[in-house]
């Protein structure tokens, strides 16, 4: 299985980073792993001209969201992590998915979207700075969850699974308890 995993973290060694690089590894041993570091694209926002829905293409000039949308067609599961802003995900990984339509749903001439990987596993992962159970409210990284489950469900992923790292604002080192959550996930995949 081809395995697309997206850090929407800013750090390549930040407590997001290193609770994807738990799930790469295991995942590793079985499948192949392919690694974007979102902050590290080329990236212009979305112009909401809607272009994209009629023609399947954004019509915004090559860039990093072009090549992530050709991998995202190309994997067989998706996994996603951002530390959480505000209760919600990243700048820049929104910007990814504002961009992404086409490659997570197809609009076509209907009315209504059909999701483009129907069926196919995703994972989450985020972290905050909240403590639990504080953590899992909207305001805090269930919003960062919610947000990311929103675009993934509309392409018609099916998420086996969520790691939300709490109260990371006191913590020098992730939990043991996370890190194996993500091996679990990563061996289960």
């Amino acid at each position: 299985m081809k395995i697309l995993m997206l850090n929407g973290g800013p750090r390549k060694k930040g407590n997001t980073a290193t609770v994807l690089k738990e799930l790469a590894d295991a995942l590793e041993k079985n499948h192949e792993v392919q690694w974007v570091d979102v902050y590290g694209l080329e990236l212009k926002p979305c112009m909401g001209c809607l272009k994209c829905r009629p023609d399947g293409e954004c019509v915004l000039p090559q860039d990093g969201a072009h090549a992530v949308g050709k991998m995202i067609d190309e994997t067989d599961a998706l996994v996603v992590g951002t530390p959480t802003y505000w209760g919600n995900m990243t700048g820049p990984l929104k910007i990814l998915f504002d961009r992404s339509v086409p490659r997570i749903e197809y609009i076509g001439g209907g009315m209504l979207p059909k999701p483009n990987h129907k069926g196919k596993p995703a994972v989450i992962v985020t972290a905050s700075a909240a403590p639990w159970p504080f953590n899992l409210i909207k305001s805090q990284s269930g919003g960062a969850v919610q947000s990311v489950k929103t675009v993934m469900k509309s392409g018609g992923y099916r998420i086996r699974g969520v790691v939300n790292v709490p109260d990371m604002a006191r913590k020098s080192e992730i939990p043991e308890k996370y890190l194996k959550r993500a091996r679990k996930l990563g061996e289960r995949l």
